[in-house]
């Protein structure tokens, strides 16, 4: 039952998207749009999946913490997909162009293969053998957050308030890994 709750909040923004975008058609800019839902969903979903660890001490949400992950990649694999589909229109000479023209293009694409990376070894045999790289999702996070404010070109309140969210999430895992630290 709680998978379900997982994946049916998860695919609200899928939703939400798609009735914005064929129901109520109320869309300016559908590219953009795609761009807005499917970034800012894996954003969160991702940074959803760092929390877990962070208040697994009171909450244990540990089990359900690499199916969040994969979920937050979905969203960035949409993502990439409206760039390469709609966007680019599969011209691999626009990509390539973009890509070197717009560096907060390449810095989400960085961050896109570093998830990529991520959801391949996070089976049991390959996180075994990979698990202490997993923890490049810290930078991948980073770099989807500078991704993300260069591409709005400005800052608003709302990008203020996420980016002190990021700061207070860094800083309590930041301490958390201290204290492993201290234990060892």
């Amino acid at each position: 039952m709680k998978r379900f709750f997982i994946y049916a909040i998860a695919f609200l923004p899928i939703v939400y998207l798609l009735i914005r975008l064929f129901v109520i058609d109320d869309v300016n800019d559908p590219i953009k749009y795609i761009y807005t839902i499917t970034g800012a969903s894996a954003t969160v979903i991702l940074f959803i999946s760092i929390l877990i660890s962070l208040i697994k001490e009171k909450i244990n949400l540990m089990k359900y913490r690499k199916e969040i992950g994969i979920l937050g990649f979905f969203y960035a694999f949409l993502h990439l997909t409206n760039f390469v589909v709609f966007d680019a229109q599969f011209d691999l000479n626009f990509i390539i162009k973009e890509t070197f023209e717009k560096p907060f293009i390449y810095l989400g694409m960085i961050a896109f293969f570093i998830l990529l990376f991520m959801m391949i070894t996070s089976s049991k045999q390959l996180f075994r053998k990979y698990n202490k790289y997993h923890k490049l999702v810290y930078v991948s996070l980073i770099l989807i957050t500078i991704h993300w404010m260069m591409a709005q070109k400005s800052l608003t309140i709302v990008q203020f308030i996420y980016i002190g969210i990021i700061l207070i999430i860094g800083y309590y895992k930041l301490l958390q890994l201290i204290g492993r630290s201290n234990k060892s």
